[in-house]
């Protein structure tokens, strides 16, 4: 068995195991049910004659993957066109490289399972994630984004050795080893760049001339579009909170850029060259996504209206007792504070929608991100400023509460 197939097995494998719960919802099928559809995937993967294999050695997880592992599985359209698949890839990457990888339930995890934050690189397979909400109206990847990433970014989990591993090779050692490149994750060794589905849009509508050159015009802003996200990979890692939020800038900024190359004018021009019976047609593309989303889509809503969480609260008692902040440091650190508590406002007054179009759809992930993008900000600025006052020593202190937090 070759070890591409391996590698994407492991992947799809961890995908359809790693949450009961969220494979029920999928599936609509109870525990016994989701064990035999994951036998059964494993088996029509180029067949994998030999899944009871798989079964012998149950410590098999996602934490376990290899940086070849992960690169079959960004390689694989098909594996990657999975949001949930996608997820798995990131934290999978995202725990290799952190020292506490081991732990699966990392603090600043997803809903979905994944991750926004892999090492230094913010939002993996964040052009996918754009096109499967606006195309499918499947946004499990992109409604997962808020102010747990921006607190994520504030106290990360990654020290400095970790960091190392995604921009350069790494000492020897088994942890290193599995840590991928951090071109990898952005994309640069796949096969083809991520773009809409245009085959399965023009399958769907059946375009006449005039829609078909529309199209066209779509597919290569597309690409442009994807080129442009794909370009804000970092080249360096960040390796403070403010540097880590002013990589979350740039990177947002990228995604907005994207967004508006593909809208408007060309996807709203092809659309609305569209007749009634087309436009259903396309919408309906996304009509079974939308029914097995349906449950992840309510609890995004709730949770987006929710306060944060007790493990995004600010660790103030930590804070005051390795920094031992003055009166200046300590109104600082309060202004940063309330800070924070207006970004999870203003993320909540964006919430997911209901949009029923792709162009719908496509206008609200531009709200989205640019509601990200002025949180990120705010808490940038406000972060800085508190910087500022601070000392080497306290500095390095700071920077070392992220590390050690677990859950």
């Amino acid at each position: 068995m070759s070890r591409s197939r391996i590698g994407i097995a492991v992947v799809v494998l961890a995908t359809l195991l790693s949450s009961v719960a969220q494979a029920r919802v999928h599936l609509g099928v109870g525990p016994l049910g989701v064990a035999r559809f994951a036998a059964v995937r494993l088996l029509s993967l180029g067949g994998l004659h030999r899944a009871h294999s798989f079964a012998r050695h149950r410590h098999i997880r996602n934490t376990s993957l290899r940086s070849q592992d992960i690169r079959s599985a960004m390689n694989s359209g098909r594996l990657l066109s999975n949001p949930a698949a996608r997820g798995q890839v990131a934290a999978a990457a995202a725990l290799a490289g952190w020292h506490g990888g081991r732990i699966a339930n990392g603090w600043w995890r997803h809903g979905d399972g994944g991750y926004g934050w892999v090492g230094p690189l913010f939002w993996p397979f964040a052009y996918h994630d754009i096109y499967d909400y606006t195309i499918w109206d499947d946004g499990i990847g992109f409604w997962a984004y808020g102010y747990g990433d921006i607190y994520a970014g504030i106290f990360a989990p990654y020290g400095q050795d970790d960091l190392a591993g995604y921009t350069a090779p790494g000492p020897s050692g088994r942890r290193h080893r599995r840590v991928p490149p951090l071109q990898q994750l952005c994309g640069d060794d796949s096969r083809e760049i991520a773009g809409l589905p245009i085959d399965q849009i023009q399958r769907a509508v059946q375009p006449t001339e005039a829609q078909r050159a529309a199209l066209d015009d779509l597919a290569n802003a597309s690409v442009s579009a994807a080129q442009i996200v794909r370009a804000s990979c970092p080249t360096q890692t960040a390796s403070t909170a403010p540097a880590r939020l002013a990589a979350m800038q740039e990177r947002l900024q990228a995604m907005i850029k994207a967004e508006l190359v593909v809208q408007p004018p060309p996807l709203e021009k092809f659309y609305g060259l569209l007749d009634d019976e087309q436009k259903a047609r396309l919408n309906a593309l996304a009509e079974d996504r939308r029914k097995i989303s349906a449950t992840n889509r309510a609890r995004q809503a709730q949770d987006c209206q929710a306060e944060p969480s007790a493990a995004l609260k600010w660790p103030a008692d930590e804070i005051e007792a390795r920094l031992h902040l003055n009166d200046t440091q300590s109104a600082a650190l309060e202004v940063l504070q309330d800070t924070s508590a207006s970004a999870v406002e203003m993320l909540n007054a964006e919430c997911r929608p209901d949009a029923m179009t792709p162009p719908a759809r496509l206008a609200a992930v531009n709200r989205r991100l640019d509601a990200m993008l002025q949180a990120v900000k705010l808490v940038g600025d406000a972060l800085e400023d508190f910087y500022a006052n601070l000392s080497g020593e306290q500095k390095a202190q700071f920077e070392a509460i992220g590390p050690k937090r677990t859950a």
